[in-house]
């Protein structure tokens, strides 16, 4: 049998990141909807609610079961309004590595979510589930998601030349080359990013736990 994360929630000073639900779909659904997320990532577009009860139901449970990662829902403690998405895949279990990817709802950014959000899930990862290395790959024109991963200390460690498609018009103002556009989808670079356990500094101004614990991190200015 396949090593696999145990399904869990994570807490942090704000948010609570817990398995996807159904009741998630309308949420995700609007979230989906946002330019910016149409050009970053790879969903389905238009995502619709068959779309976000089929990730809630069985896509994301079977990607749990199979060892590739979890999909977490992120939300408000106070609100338990859906403010994005969390997900590892490519866990490679042997070298105790897996890649992180995140989706923030447009009303929710701006707040410093993403960060929180990312760094708990390092903090699990590192001091519970014994991980070792966590990666992520930004496009090369969503400045965002890269300043997601400095404020968390993550090592900027090259540039995969030409390895996503980012598609709409955010993806257009990269102002990658027309050769390299078809069909509103255009070719991008990603910048590989790394996060050792001893990369996270301590002590913190934020507190990020799980299961009611807390530890301190520090997130970059």
């Amino acid at each position: 049998m396949a090593a696999s994360f145990p399904e869990t929630a994570i807490s942090t000073e704000r948010l609570l990141l817990r398995p996807l639900a159904e009741h998630d779909s309308p949420g995700l659904v609007a979230m989906m909807a946002d330019d910016l997320v149409l050009a970053w990532t790879d969903q389905p577009q238009p995502f619709t609610e068959a779309h976000a009860r089929e990730l809630a139901r069985t896509l994301a449970p079977d990607h749990r079961a199979a060892g590739r990662g979890i999909v977490f829902a992120v939300v408000e403690h106070l609100t338990q309004r859906l403010v994005g998405l969390v997900e590892l895949r490519n866990t490679d279990w042997r070298l105790r590595s897996t890649e992180i990817a995140y989706v923030t709802a447009a009303w929710a950014r701006g707040e410093g979510y993403a960060p929180e959000a990312v760094l708990g899930v390092a903090q699990w990862l590192f001091e519970d589930r014994g991980f070792l290395r966590l990666e992520m790959r930004t496009a090369a024109g969503n400045t965002a998601a890269q300043q997601v991963a400095q404020k968390i200390g993550g090592i900027s460690e090259g540039v995969l030349r030409s390895a996503w498609i980012v598609r709409g018009e955010a993806g257009e103002a990269m102002g990658a080359p027309a050769a390299r556009r078809t069909g509103g989808e255009n070719r991008s670079d990603l910048i590989l990013w790394s996060l050792l356990p001893e990369d996270l500094e301590q002590p913190a101004d934020r507190e990020i736990g799980w299961h009611g614990d807390h530890h301190r991190y520090v997130l970059r200015d």
